[in-house]
């Protein structure tokens, strides 16, 4: 009987374990580092939960607004993971004196190993100040991109 027990319990806490995962992305070149992840869990569409990450943009000025950026689940607009792709889409938005400036950065991978993804990652700056033509184009920084999901 006490078999028994251990057993089901053994293999209720086995379930558990298997009902979440995670994703993770880093980067660190001459251009930015960041780190993001969260927790993903398996099935209901896998919705995330837990989201944080990291940004920082090297060639902005030390106390500059836009130099470091702290992401949240809510900054966290699309992803897509399946056995070959691993996507991300996160967006923040700042208001400075009503105006309005934005990171977005979209990671896009393949996979290369089971659980490792590497591909590209884009990250458009919107800065209010220094669009002097006021044509709302972004600066675009690209580079490469690691990233894992269990």
């Amino acid at each position: 009987m006490r078999t028994i027990v251990c057993v089901a319990m053994f293999l209720s806490s086995a379930g558990a374990a298997l009902a979440s995962g995670g994703i993770w992305c880093n980067a660190d070149d001459t251009a930015v580092t960041f780190d993001v992840g969260a927790g993903v869990t398996r099935g209901m569409g896998g919705p995330t939960f837990n989201f944080r990450g990291d940004l920082e943009i090297k060639a902005r000025p030390a106390g500059d607004g836009l130099r470091k950026t702290v992401f949240e689940d809510s900054n966290l607009t699309q992803y897509w993971l399946d056995d070959k792709e691993l996507r991300l889409n996160i967006y923040r938005e700042y208001e400075v004196a009503s105006t309005f400036n934005s990171v977005e950065l979209t990671i896009l991978t393949k996979t290369s190993d089971e659980g490792v993804y590497d591909g590209q990652y884009t990250l458009a700056v919107y800065d209010n100040a220094a669009d002097t033509d006021k044509d709302g184009k972004p600066t675009e920084l690209t580079g490469k991109v690691s990233c894992g999901a269990e």
